[in-house]
């Protein structure tokens, strides 16, 4: 199998990764172009002990660190720029490698040591730090929907752990839209089955028919969610849940988040 064959799959999203760790399409390109031509001109080679596409994002930072890291200016001052990129391009060059790899490509922090040239504790370092940068700028009201109250609490620690306000508890439907109401949340946090025997789902349709949020569903039955027949949802978390899986994913869903979402837009 040619080169080009092998990487063709992985290609659109070693882009992807280049546009958001740059903060560029074009320069991204710029990069992934460069470290091809490396592999085509043998200057680079895909380590036979790594996967493809590990190998691929592997070739793809050492050009990028040789270069591009060393090169790349804040963009505080890009009016072009969105908010998300404005956010990544805050945190340091390196924590950003971690987060991104990990929370945009789905890479483990194990895949994301390899590609880095770094230890797995290293790379958790390096995510923790990225986290803790986000978490701070994106702290946010958050409405729960959860029926049951011990979940409700332990979601609640979580969310003010991580230094966001809780507006509301729902537990069921009616009770959710009555909140949002009363506070427009920056973030929501939803179960699927409901006190009254009211839909989550159902809930979050609602609340999205009025205002632009990040929804996570946290669910004993993501089944009901994933069924090919409607938009699946980005974030869903499967019950019981990880407090380290819930925090993760409250701060990509606020920093990928296309719009603002903190105490401001509220």
């Amino acid at each position: 199998m040619s080169l080009l064959a092998r990487l063709a799959p992985h290609l659109p999203y070693v882009r992807r990764y280049a546009r958001a760790l740059t903060g560029d399409q074009t320069t991204g390109d710029h990069y992934v172009r460069v470290a091809l031509e490396a592999l085509a001109a043998g200057e680079r080679v895909l380590e036979a002990s790594l996967t493809p596409r590990v190998a691929l994002y592997h070739v793809f930072h050492a050009i990028w660190c040789t270069s591009g890291a060393q090169l790349e200016s804040p963009a505080e001052d890009d009016f072009a720029a969105d908010d998300t990129t404005r956010r990544l391009m805050r945190i340091a060059p390196r924590s950003r490698q971690a987060f991104l790899l990990t929370a945009l490509e789905g890479f483990t922090p194990s895949e994301a040591a390899q590609i880095l040239d770094a230890d797995f504790a290293e790379v958790e370092q390096l995510i923790a730090e990225a986290q803790a940068e986000i978490d701070a700028e994106l702290a946010t009201d958050v409405l729960i929907i959860e029926d049951e109250p011990v979940i409700a609490a332990d979601i609640e620690a979580l969310v003010r752990e991580l230094g966001h306000t809780v507006v509301d508890i729902a537990a069921t439907r009616t009770e959710a839209v009555d909140a949002v109401t009363r506070k427009t949340p920056g973030l929501v946090l939803a179960d699927i089955q409901l006190a009254d025997g009211s839909s989550g789902i159902d809930a979050v349709k609602d609340i999205l028919a009025r205002y632009d949020v990040p929804v996570i569903f946290i669910t004993a039955f993501p089944e009901r969610l994933l069924t090919g027949e409607r938009p699946e949802p980005t974030f869903l978390i499967t019950k019981p849940f990880q407090p380290e899986t819930v925090k993760a994913a409250i701060g990509q869903a606020l920093f990928f988040h296309p719009r603002k979402t903190s105490k401001q837009a509220a």
